[in-house]
C-alpha cells in the first residue's frame, strides 16, 4: 500500500516533486506507487527504443513489431501511472477502515470486515502491476536484436527495471494478504504472483543474456 489523502495525480508531479514526496515522512507515496512509477519508466524506454527504429530502412522487416511496441510502451506507461494513483487510493481505504470504532462486538465485526475488504483491494492493485510488468518485459525482450542496437542497453534497463518493479509490487501483494479473511483468495493470489514473477524473471534473464551477447537471436517465426 502507499498513500492517504491527496488531491493531484502523481502524473501531475515533476520527477523532483515525486522524489521529494517519496523521501518525506508522509506515507504518500510508498513502495507500491514507487514500483508502479518505476515500471512506467521502463515502459517509456520500450517506446523510445522502438521509436528510434521506426521508419528506418535497416529495420523495415521489423516495422510492425516496432510500431506495436511504441503503442504498447505508451499504453503501459500510462497504465502504470494510473496504478500508482490506485495504490494510493487503496491505502486510503485501508487507513480509513483502521480508524473505524471497535467498542462493541458489532463494531469490531464491521471493522474487521472492512479491513479485510480494504486489504484485498490493497493487494489487487499491486497484483495488477505485476501482471502488467509481465507484458512490459515481454515487449522489451521482443525488441532485442530487432531494433536499433545502439539502444540495446536501454532495453536491458527496461527489463531489469520492469523486473525490479514487479518484485516491489509483489512484495506489496504479499504483505497485504495476511489481513484478508478469504483463504481461497489468499491462496490464489499468492500462487498467481509467484507464477508471474517466475515468468518475468525468465524473460528478463533472456533479454539480459541477449543484450550481453550482442543482441543475436533467432528470427521471428513466419
Amino acid at each position: 500500500m502507499s498513500s492517504p489523502e491527496r488531491g493531484a495525480s502523481f502524473r501531475d508531479l515533476t520527477v523532483g516533486a515525486f522524489v521529494d514526496q517519496l523521501a518525506s515522512a508522509e506515507p504518500v507515496p510508498g513502495g507500491g506507487s514507487a514500483s508502479a512509477v518505476a515500471a512506467s519508466l521502463a515502459a517509456a524506454l520500450v517506446s523510445m527504443v522502438a521509436s528510434l527504429s521506426e521508419g528506418r530502412p535497416k529495420y523495415a522487416e521489423h516495422a510492425e513489431l516496432n510500431a506495436v511496441s511504441i503503442a504498447t510502451g505508451r499504453r503501459l506507461a500510462a497504465r502504470f501511472l494510473d496504478l500508482a494513483d490506485e495504490d494510493a487510493s487503496a491505502y486510503a481505504a485501508y487507513a480509513l477502515a483502521m480508524k473505524l470504532p471497535r467498542e462493541t462486538d458489532a463494531e469490531k465485526v464491521f471493522r474487521r470486515t472492512a479491513m479485510s475488504d480494504a486489504a484485498r483491494g490493497a493487494a489487487d492493485v499491486p497484483l495488477a502491476t505485476v501482471e502488467a510488468c509481465l507484458e512490459l518485459v515481454a515487449a522489451a525482450e521482443s525488441l532485442v536484436g530487432r531494433s536499433n542496437p545502439n539502444a540495446a542497453s536501454d532495453l536491458d534497463v527496461a527489463t531489469l527495471l520492469g523486473e525490479a518493479a514487479a518484485r516491489g509490487a509483489a512484495a506489496n501483494v504479499l504483505i497485504n494478504l495476511p489481513s484478508v479473511d478469504d483463504e481461497t483468495y489468499v491462496g490464489e493470489a499468492t500462487d498467481r504472483v509467484m507464477r508471474l514473477l517466475d515468468s518475468i524473471e525468465e524473460i528478463s534473464a533472456s533479454a539480459h543474456a541477449q543484450v550481453r551477447s550482442g543482441g543475436s537471436r533467432d528470427p521471428i517465426p513466419a
